[in-house]
This record gives C-alpha cells, sequence and structure tokens, in this order.
C-alpha cells in the first residue's frame, strides 16, 4: 500500500516510449510536503527547552559543580546562541530555495523586500506589518501578530513569559 499516485494505462498497443515522460523540471523537484501548523510550533517549544536543558543535564551526567554556580546569562547565552546557528542554517537552505529562480540582488533594500514579502510569506502566511530603519540606518521589521508567540504563556507569571518571548525572538537580520 503505497502512498505514491498510480497512473492507469488502457491496455492498447502503445510502446513504453511513447507514454508521457515528466519534464526535467518536474523530476528536479520534489513534490511539496507541508507540515501542520501547531506542529511546529510544538516543535519549536521543544527544540529551546531542550537547547536551555541540555547544559544542566549534561552536568548532572558528568558530575560537574561547577556549573550549577553559572549565572543565568551565561546559559540563556549558550542557549540563543545554539538557536542561532540552527536558524542560520535552516535559513540560508530555505532562502536559497524560495530565491533560486532569481536574479541576484544588487541592493540591500531587494534583500529587505524579499524578506518581508516572499520568504515571511512563505514561513507565516502573511506579509510584515511594517519596515522602518531607524536613525543609523538598521532596519526593523514589525509584526503586531507573529504567530511564534502569540500563544506563549508561563505558569510563572508574565515576566518568566516575556522572558521565554526575548528567548525564542532572539534572532537578528543583519544586512
Amino acid at each position: 500500500m503505497s502512498s505514491r499516485p498510480s497512473i492507469q494505462i488502457s491496455s492498447s498497443s502503445k510502446s513504453a516510449s511513447s507514454l508521457v515522460t515528466p519534464s526535467p523540471a518536474t523530476l528536479a523537484d520534489p513534490p511539496m510536503c507541508y507540515v501542520d501548523g501547531a506542529m511546529m510550533d510544538y516543535f519549536l517549544i521543544k527544540v529551546i527547552n531542550t537547547l536551555h536543558r541540555k547544559p544542566q543535564r549534561l552536568d548532572h551526567q558528568s558530575q560537574f559543580l561547577f556549573r550549577e554556580n553559572a549565572a543565568v546569562d551565561e546559559e540563556e547565552e549558550a542557549t540563543r546562541t545554539r538557536l542561532e546557528a540552527i536558524g542560520l542554517h535552516v535559513g540560508m537552505n530555505f532562502a536559497e530555495r524560495l530565491c533560486r529562480d532569481r536574479s541576484l540582488f544588487t541592493e540591500t533594500l531587494d534583500v529587505i523586500k524579499f524578506v518581508c514579502k516572499d520568504l515571511w510569506t512563505a514561513c507565516w502566511d502573511r506579509q510584515v506589518d511594517n519596515l522602518r530603519t531607524n536613525h543609523r540606518g538598521i532596519y526593523v521589521l514589525q509584526d503586531n501578530a507573529f504567530k511564534t508567540i502569540t500563544r506563549l504563556s508561563s505558569s510563572e507569571g508574565q515576566a518568566d513569559a516575556t522572558c521565554k518571548a526575548k528567548l525564542s525572538t532572539s534572532q537578528c537580520l543583519w544586512a
């Protein structure tokens, strides 16, 4: 029982070479796979929790006590560094795939427009709400309904939820 679509051909006297042959573009692009949005939310939450707890678990397994005295900021910075490395790798591959049929971007503004329109739409099914630049020439993207943190909460209160939101959205785009 395979999930691949099957083609039924009538039993006429056609040879195998006269059957419909797929175009090279069809063979080069695999069929689209879709992922449920709720599953991605749960996955991202678990990735952050796993990366945050991993140093603690390694310390208990190795029985090193010096890490227990480490500041919370160092642990958050290590988690943020690992998240940025994962995000950089995934984002680079995803962006390359989205812009492979485009010409090279010549201006920084073209890259930012691509991120605001195409990349944001591919990731979150909507465009960025607002694009601004500050007085230093840094682009600021504003999304008023950012799906990653809209349902974020904590049993420990608003301050803990805000801290988790900062950790979840610590990605920076440098152009």
